[in-house]
């Protein structure tokens, strides 16, 4: 093993009271696939997506109750959120309408931005993400 001065970020995780519910959502939406053996767990505390090579992208781990952000209002702020990406425009309304479907929120349409139109959404378990044309 080659050692390295800095460490190396193996995903990121997110916090849900549903951690299948949570996990499904993002699956459906990024095209991941589950690290082998989590898509069996019935109960799991702890789930993690990989793409079709392996790597990992986001784990989710359960939580007892999660005060959802209340972002654009400050009570309780973002934390994180997720920035996507798209091509093109077109892209973007076909991805607006798959995440919608899914049960993303909308929460701010910025698509008449010129240099970089984009659709702000919370997923089913108030973690904010956007859409946007990279």
């Amino acid at each position: 093993m080659t050692d390295v001065d800095h460490p190396v970020l193996l995903h990121t995780v997110l916090d849900a009271e549903d951690v299948r519910g949570l996990a499904e959502f993002y699956r459906e939406l990024l095209g991941l696939i589950y690290r082998p053996g989590d898509e069996r767990d019935e109960a799991p505390d702890w789930l993690v997506l990989t793409d079709t090579d392996g790597t990992r992208q986001l784990a989710f781990q359960r939580v007892e109750r999660l005060a959802r952000p209340t972002w654009p209002d400050d009570d309780v702020p973002q934390q994180l959120h997720l920035d996507l990406t798209v091509p093109d425009r077109e892209s973007l309304e076909r991805q607006h309408r798959r995440a919608l479907q899914l049960g993303a929120q909308l929460r701010l349409d910025r698509t008449d931005d010129a240099d970089e139109p984009l659709y702000v959404y919370v997923d089913p378990a108030g973690h904010p993400f956007c859409i946007f044309v990279g």
